[in-house]
């Protein structure tokens, strides 16, 4: 009789639990972050894999605190397939409309990833009330500056990583150094055929001019092409000493290959070059892309101590992923959550008003520096210093190894010219 009670007990404490705990989940109905990602591609997969780190840690904490209640956040992906060649921008909308109508997306975070599907996507976000942070791809100057010509209809719109004006001055800044310590004065500008890379290339080539660069020539290729050996022989041929790279596509891993083949004069410098930025490249093009430099955007991308959060973030990513953090995406991508976080937790609510109020307030430090918004444009705002902002990262590819070359505050080593250069 007596065991026969225990058990009766046993099951009451059983059932009770199972009302205690079911009754707890549904008061910690989770915040959804709804993420439209090219998953097949760099900016994709990278982005999504910052997210999640975010989210399994912030969770792991107890979640966000949202008027006095924890609240775990949960990850809905859907791949918008907009950095694949011919693929519509309306495929891209589909998958923000879906996030937000049919998986209750509570915001949006990472992409669309392709600077055309982001813009559209622009609508969609003021019609449904979300806000929004972009944390990769989408480098146009265009979207903070719809933010800014209509505040009232694109308030919802944030991006939390470098964009393209920025990355030239960085560019620019690198090229006066170059000039300065080797004479390097001739640039030959290549360039994907997509809208922020048209854009950039043509920026680039004005300011270069303006500040006493010879522009070789420029060359446009579709997205997905395989063949730049005639571009590279212009570019030698011409005595180009930098080739200035555009390019989001992984086909640039060819670019690199038949450069280093065709002994190409010339330093390659991409400003956005997705092959180069992935810890893989140096097995991709067999040590052939020893001496590329290229632009991650935002530090955490590329070892370096910009703060205390940087080789915090790099590891936990290496270790989850099995990877080294990959390129642009990886860090912003994390670092959205915690901004996101940070401006509930102060506006006690997730009501999108309130949020963008606490988004525009945001003042905290993380993987790539201070972080802030412009009230205005809703851009991050960039800086060489991490103690006054975010913080971009070039790197060169050295002896196997991704060394930060700028800027000077995080910087771990020189640029190196290949030796078939003249000097």
């Amino acid at each position: 009789m007596k065991r026969f009670r225990l058990h009766v007990w046993f099951a009451l404490l059983a059932t009770a639990g199972i009302f205690f705990f079911s009754g707890s989940a549904m008061a910690r109905k989770p915040i959804i972050l709804g993420a439209p990602l090219s998953t097949a591609y760099l900016y994709g997969w990278a982005a999504e894999r910052g997210i999640r780190l975010a989210v399994e840690e912030i969770n792991a904490e107890g979640g966000v605190s949202v008027g006095g209640e924890k609240r775990p956040f949960a990850v809905e992906v859907i791949d918008t397939r907009d950095l694949e060649p011919g693929v519509p921008v309306s495929e891209a909308l589909m998958a923000v409309e879906r996030l937000i109508l049919n998986k209750n997306a509570d915001f949006i975070v990472g992409g669309p990833n392709r600077s055309e599907a982001a813009l559209a996507a622009m609508s969609l976000l003021s019609k449904h009330k979300r806000v929004s942070i972009v944390t990769s791809g989408v480098l146009t100057p265009k979207y903070h500056k719809t933010v800014a010509a209509n505040y009232d209809k694109f308030k919802y719109c944030f991006r939390i990583h470098g964009e393209a004006v920025n990355l030239i001055g960085e560019i620019i800044a690198n090229f006066a150094d170059l000039k300065k310590e080797h004479g390097l004065t001739k640039v030959f500008i290549m360039a994907q055929d997509v809208s922020h890379a048209r854009g950039a290339a043509e920026v680039m080539g004005k300011v270069a001019g303006s500040k006493g660069f010879e522009v070789t020539g420029t060359e446009i290729f579709p997205t997905g092409a395989t063949d730049f050996s005639m571009a590279l022989l212009k570019a030698k041929s011409t005595g180009s000493q930098i080739i200035n790279i555009w390019m989001d596509m992984p086909e640039s891993a060819i670019l690199l290959k038949q450069w280093y083949d065709l002994k190409i004069p010339a330093l390659p410098f991409g400003s956005t070059l997705a092959a180069a930025e992935q810890p893989g490249f140096w097995d991709a093009t067999e040590g052939k892309g020893e001496y590329t430099l290229c632009n991650v955007v935002n530090a955490g991308n590329a070892p370096s101590e910009a703060t205390p959060w940087t080789m915090k973030f790099y590891n936990a990513y290496a270790e989850k992923w099995g990877v080294e953090p990959e390129g642009l995406g990886s860090s912003s991508s994390y670092m959205a959550v915690y901004a996101l976080k940070d401006a509930i937790e102060r506006a006690g609510t997730i009501d999108a008003d309130k949020v963008i109020t606490a988004l525009e307030q945001i003042d905290m430090m993380g993987v790539y520096g201070r972080v802030r918004f412009d009230p205005k444009t809703h851009q991050v705002i960039p800086s060489t210093d991490p103690k006054e902002g975010a913080v971009g990262s070039i790197l060169q590819w050295q002896d196997g190894k991704r060394v930060v070359v700028y800027p000077e505050s995080i910087a771990r080593g020189d640029i190196l010219l290949p030796p078939w250069m003249d000097k």
